[in-house]
């Protein structure tokens, strides 16, 4: 049966814990997925600091697991039949982690689908959206002459908050009294766009009541709080 040790990416990141999830990751909005994940569930990890400073990413190693090159990605030493199993993408890790601890997402059906409906809004909506508001206002983009993709950002950015917004009336997590899956994929993200982007004021984020409640019952959480550290940049 295979072992950590037939995985390239170990001998760049050698594992401490053989027996441990190894997550090979930066805390980036789509980083601290699955680390504040592991950190709710209290599954037993190891986390590896892939830094872009140094093109970790781009490294054979980390291609080896993740060949588009992008961040978290990692390896279940227990996986499906005890064999070993690697993932990469951040909203595939959360629903296997949710179903291989069955917490976090809903167990019938209907509620399971609603969870997984809006972890892929965020992945096509908020991520791609917001990451590009954060090039033009912050990034190499800030200093482009033409402000149109800048303004179209916004505008979008605007729009799903308006959506989350709505979605958030009257509950406390996206399926009601229940924080999932769904929850953990965008906390990163909103709470990026109003600290690292520096958009709090472009987006008028404030005007968002339902959106500003739900991001601070979030960041309240102590899981959410160590994800948000992991790994550690020391």
């Amino acid at each position: 049966m295979a072992s950590l040790d037939d995985f390239p990416i170990t001998r760049r990141w050698p594992a401490a814990h053989l027996d441990r999830i190894q997550l090979y990751s930066l805390n980036t909005p789509n980083g601290v997925k699955a680390s504040i994940m592991l950190e709710e569930t209290g599954l037993p990890y190891e986390a590896h600091l892939v830094d872009f400073a140094k093109d970790d990413q781009k490294s054979p190693e980390f291609l080896s697991l993740n060949p588009n090159g992008k961040i978290p990605a990692m390896i279940d030493p227990d996986g499906p039949g005890g064999a070993p199993l690697a993932l990469f993408e951040s909203g595939a890790i959360l629903l296997y982690l949710a179903d291989k601890t069955g917490t976090f997402i809903p167990a019938d059906p209907a509620g399971r689908w609603h969870a997984i409906q809006w972890v892929m809004f965020q992945m096509g909506g908020i991520g791609p959206m917001f990451g590009q508001l954060g090039f033009f206002n912050k990034f190499a983009g800030k200093d482009w002459e033409d402000k149109r993709p800048l303004q179209r950002y916004v505008d979008e950015s605007k729009r799903l908050l308006g959506v989350v917004d709505d979605a958030l009336a009257g509950k406390s997590w996206f399926l009601g009294n229940d924080y999932t899956i769904a929850d953990i994929s965008m906390l990163g993200w909103v709470r990026n766009l109003i600290t690292f982007y520096e958009a709090r004021d472009l987006v008028g984020f404030d005007s968002f009541a339902n959106v500003a409640a739900w991001l601070d019952r979030g960041l309240a959480r102590p899981a959410v709080q160590r994800g948000l550290k992991i790994p550690s940049k020391e």
